[in-house]
Order: structure tokens, then C-alpha cells, then sequence
């Protein structure tokens, strides 16, 4: 039989990033490839623990159909959480719990984006938003990312010629892929921007807790006095990202339409699960927590960064992220990670090439992104060096 597809999903390309992952499922295989967080920075036992004592004492509410707009004490806790440490959220705004960032995102678009409207990101951007954008037909303009950020000067040029923009895009701390941070004064400048031009900024913030130098730079969303920015969060860095939880922080009236889109997507977030983070908000310290990560996540970073001056050729340029997941390389102008990606990946070593994070589904793209939270630090060694040898004969085949 010959199946008609709809034209939102039969246009749609597999994410390549998945794909890449189906080939580190060889033990064999290094993957600096996917945005996984290391296993033990899970809080397993206290989790089991949790998990015990719900389903022992409270398993008929627990597994149980819960509200769409999530579980009233995890909503409560995140709220009184973003305003008192980090001024985001005000008496105007509400809070959803999403099952992860990637649903607060594909719901935004759903419910204010039509077929034919433009989203705004960053270039590069993170391939499950794109996708998601894709998915509902609109049109994807990327802004070139630079060292503190999007290039406001550039995305407003785009302004001035596309009345179309009904969304702005932005991961703007420890960015996928790039690792950039966004400036204070362009984000400032983004709310300016939104206002003149009349559009809303969806801010995705997954790892903006994991940070490990400099300082912290504040959230757009709390300098959004006129509610502009929807707000996105994830517990998948900082808890476990198999629990699929997040949040959304917006405007009530965002709030009330996103309970409607959720009603018709999976009626709510994991109940169990809900409870099991607000359980452990309630009864350790999420801090100290975070803190551990971070130790963690620094040894890792610096270890990568150390091996890419080792082995990598000088014409590699690295970005030094201050958090996050990644570390973005680009190579000569004019070259192609891509197939530089594919003589890692038959010496047993998985990357991302540039191009799968761009708004433009044919651009070629001589930068690549490389993951260090999940390998351990003797995998990282290997691997780097591996990639360096990959990258003379590249450079080699290409001259």
C-alpha cells in the first residue's frame, strides 16, 4: 500500500542527530555525538527511595490522571524557585509543567504559529526546534551567532524586510551547539527589537543552571516587562532526562492556551514522576546538587579542551563555553564537516557536523559540535585524538 503522508511530517527529515546516535549503539564506538548528561550525575538512590515510599503509601494518586497543568506542589515549588534566585517569573505569569523542554517548544509554535509565519534563530540552532518549526510549516530564518551571541545588527536587517516574524528563538545561555552566551545588553536590545517589531521571544534555557565560569547573566524572561517571553526549562540536565519533565513560565493567557494544547497532546506530564521531583525538591538540597554537576561537568570540559589543543590542527578554532553540554569546533573556511564528520565515524568516533544544526537544510557548514558530559575522561583522550588524526587526513584528501 501507498501511504499519503500529511505535508507537516512527510517533508520532514529524520533528525540527524538520532541517526547518528543508532551507530554509537557499537560498544566500540566514542560518541561525543549526542547532549546526554553523564549517568552519574543522576541522584539515583535518592530517586529509588522516593519511587519506594510513593508506591508503597500513595501509589492511588501517584498512577492516578493528573492535571494538565502539572502536579500543584512541583508547579509551586519552580515558580517560587525561578522568582526568588533568579527574578523570572511576576504576579502576571503562570506555570505549566511540560513532558520536557522539547514539548514547551513544539506547543509555543502550535499555538501561536501559523502555516507561512517566519521563526527567527539563532545559526546554528537546536535541531528539535527546528524540527518542530518545520513541522508546522513555517519558515525558518537563522542569524548568525557571535561571541556574545545573536547578531542583533544582522536580525534586524531581517526585520526590516519580513513583516512575517511571529517568533524569535533563542538558547541564549551555553547555547546548542555553539556553547556561546548571550551578552546582557543583547538581551536587552532582543526585548527592544520585540517590541518595535511586534514579536515573541521564546526563550529555551535547558542548561542555563550548569554553569561553570564566569558570571551568571540574567534570564530574558526577567527583564520582559511587557510579556513577550515564554519561558522553557528542563529538569533533563540537572535530574534525569528519561523522567521527561519541564516547565513553561508565561504570560496566564500563554498559560491557558498551552493547557489546551497540552489536553489534546498527552492530557498531562508523568504524575509519578511530578511527584517524585517535587519529593526530592522538598527533601534534599537541589544547590548542592547542581553544584556536584558542575564539579563534574568542568573536569570533563577542561579535559576536552585540553586534548582539542593537544591533537587538534591549529586552523581548528575552539569555543571555551562557561557551561552547558558542548564544545563547538570550526575548521578552514570553505570545508565540510560533514565528511569530515563521516572519517571520524569509520575510526570509531561520532560528532556532529554543523550543518544538522542549521535553519537552512542545505547549507554546508565547516563546524562541528562535540559532547563531553557523557564520555568519561579516558574516553575523551582517545577519542580527541582519534578526531585530530581524522582531521589531518581531511585536510590532506581536501588540498
Amino acid at each position: 500500500m501507498t501511504y499519503q503522508f500529511a505535508d507537516r511530517i512527510g517533508t520532514l527529515a529524520p533528525s540527524a542527530i538520532r541517526e547518528i546516535l543508532k551507530v554509537t549503539q557499537n560498544p566500540d564506538v566514542i560518541s561525543f555525538a549526542a547532549g546526554n548528561p553523564a549517568a552519574e550525575s543522576f541522584p539515583a538512590a535518592e530517586i529509588r527511595e522516593i519511587s519506594s515510599e510513593l508506591l508503597s503509601c500513595h501509589y492511588a494518586s501517584a498512577l492516578q490522571y493528573g492535571i494538565s497543568e502539572g502536579y500543584a506542589p512541583l508547579r509551586a515549588q519552580v515558580s517560587e524557585r525561578m522568582r526568588t534566585k533568579y527574578a523570572t517569573g511576576s504576579d502576571d505569569d503562570d506555570l505549566i509543567i511540560v513532558s520536557g523542554g522539547q514539548q514547551g517548544i513544539e506547543m509555543t509554535a502550535k499555538i501561536f504559529c501559523n502555516a507561512g509565519d517566519t521563526v527567527v534563530c539563532e545559526g546554528p540552532s537546536f535541531v528539535g526546534a527546528l524540527n518542530a518549526f518545520r513541522s508546522y510549516g513555517l519558515n525558518l530564518k537563522g542569524i548568525p551567532v557571535m561571541e556574545d551571541g545573536i547578531d542583533t545588527d544582522a536580525l534586524e536587517a531581517y526585520l526590516r524586510q519580513d513583516q512575517r516574524v511571529k517568533l524569535l528563538y533563542v538558547i541564549p545561555t551555553f547555547q546548542n551547539p555553539s556553547g556561546v552566551t548571550m551578552s546582557l545588553a543583547k538581551r536587552r536590545r532582543l526585548l527592544e527589537l520585540a517590541k518595535q517589531y511586534d514579536f515573541l521571544i521564546l526563550e529555551d534555557s535547558p542548561y542555563f543552571e550548569l554553569r561553570y565560569s564566569g558570571e551568571n547573566v540574567p534570564t530574558i524572561k526577567s527583564l520582559d516587562d511587557d510579556g513577550r517571553v515564554i519561558f522553557v526549562g528542563s529538569f533533563s540536565k540537572v535530574i534525569a532526562p528519561g523522567i521527561r519533565v519541564g516547565f513553561v513560565i508565561a504570560n496566564r493567557q500563554v498559560i491557558a492556551k498551552l493547557t489546551v494544547a497540552k489536553q489534546v497532546s498527552d492530557v498531562h506530564t508523568n504524575l509519578f514522576f511530578q511527584m517524585v521531583i517535587s519529593e526530592y525538591l522538598r527533601r534534599y538540597d537541589f544547590d548542592a546538587h547542581i553544584a556536584s554537576i558542575c564539579k563534574l561537568y568542568t573536569q570533563k570540559r577542561d579535559a576536552m579542551l585540553d586534548a582539542a589543543q593537544r591533537f587538534f590542527p591549529a586552523e581548528i578554532r575552539i569555543h571555551r563555553p562557561d557551561g552547558g553540554l558542548f564544545i563547538w569546533c570550526t575548521r578552514p573556511d570553505g570545508s565540510d564537516s560533514m565528511k569530515f564528520c563521516a572519517i571520524a565515524s569509520k575510526r570509531l568516533v561520532a560528532a556532529v557536523p554543523g550543518a544538522s544544526f542549521a535553519a537552512d537544510e542545505h547549507e554546508i557548514s565547516p563546524s562541528f559540535r562535540l559532547n563531553f558530559s557523557l564520555p568519561t575522561e579516558e574516553q575523551i583522550y582517545a577519542g580527541m585524538k582519534i578526531l585530530g588524526e581524522a582531521a589531518d587526513e581531511y585536510l590532506t584528501v581536501r588540498d
